[in-house]
């Protein structure tokens, strides 16, 4: 595989990790950052833009998932995808530590 495809093996872990809490939190009808709040990414963005984010983070991760040429006969393939869901959980969870208030 070319370095590209490697790329785009990281890359769409990425993509595919941040769906997660924009999908749950619209489904939910919570408001939760996203790049279109107001400032970008500290405001709470409604539900119904929240599921259109993480549905568009689906189509791009999908895409970057087929041009990675992910498989599990590519092993190298398979880590550096996980290293991007990786990657992005725990940038999530440091960027958003302060959303939620534990009681």
């Amino acid at each position: 595989m070319k370095w590209y495809n490697y790329v785009a093996c990281f890359f769409a872990g990425f993509f595919l990790a941040n769906v997660v809490p924009h999908f749950i939190h619209g489904i939910s009808g919570d408001g939760f950052p996203t790049p279109f709040a107001h400032p970008p990414g500290k405001g709470l963005s409604s539900p119904l833009i929240n599921v259109l984010w993480a549905l568009l983070n689906m189509i791009v991760g999908y895409l970057l998932y087929k041009a990675g040429k992910i498989n599990s006969q590519n092993k190298m393939a398979l880590v550096i995808f996980f290293i991007g869901i990786a990657v992005c959980s725990i940038m999530l969870s440091i960027a958003f530590v302060d959303k939620v208030h534990l009681n």
